[in-house]
């Protein structure tokens, strides 16, 4: 199981996701703007978030932005989950940090499987850190136990 944010500015399409996505044993809740979304990121970290490109007050692209910038959010599976239908709009998603692309209106099926597909592929990752340990830990300051797992700055 999951916990799953959705940032849409459409109510029925998020409730529909959120509602597909709770029969499969995720948890789900939603926003339906850009800065809702950042205000709850900043206090609760979801496994997975499905972004809206097109939304008032701050847009997918610009939640995707920040998201990718911070130092506790940087690692955030988004998968874009929009009406915009081009290939230059999903090149530009991908481009901007997304792990995925989701056209709406969308298959449940499909939903389900590229929601688990992105949250597969993150369970292979170490657990999340933030930018400030990786940087030190890149940088040679860690020291780690091998047998205890602890972890200390040099």
């Amino acid at each position: 199981m999951a916990y799953i944010l959705i940032a849409d500015d459409d109510e029925i399409v998020a409730e529909t996701a959120a509602n597909v996505l709770i029969n499969t044993g995720h948890a789900c809740g939603w926003v339906t703007d850009g800065l809702q979304a950042m205000k709850l990121l900043g206090w609760r970290r979801p496994d997975l978030m499905l972004l809206d490109q097109d939304m008032p007050e701050m847009t997918g692209t610009q939640v995707l932005r920040k998201i990718r910038t911070s130092a506790s959010l940087y690692d955030l599976p988004v998968i874009m989950f929009t009406a915009k239908s081009g290939a230059e709009d999903e090149e530009q998603a991908l481009y901007q940090g997304a792990q995925d692309y989701i056209r709406k209106p969308f298959d449940p099926k499909f939903l389900v499987w590229r929601v688990n597909q992105v949250l597969r592929a993150r369970a292979e990752r170490p657990r999340h850190m933030e930018l400030r340990e990786v940087m030190e830990r890149e940088s040679g300051q860690w020291q780690v136990d091998e047998l205890s797992g602890q972890r200390s700055v040099l």
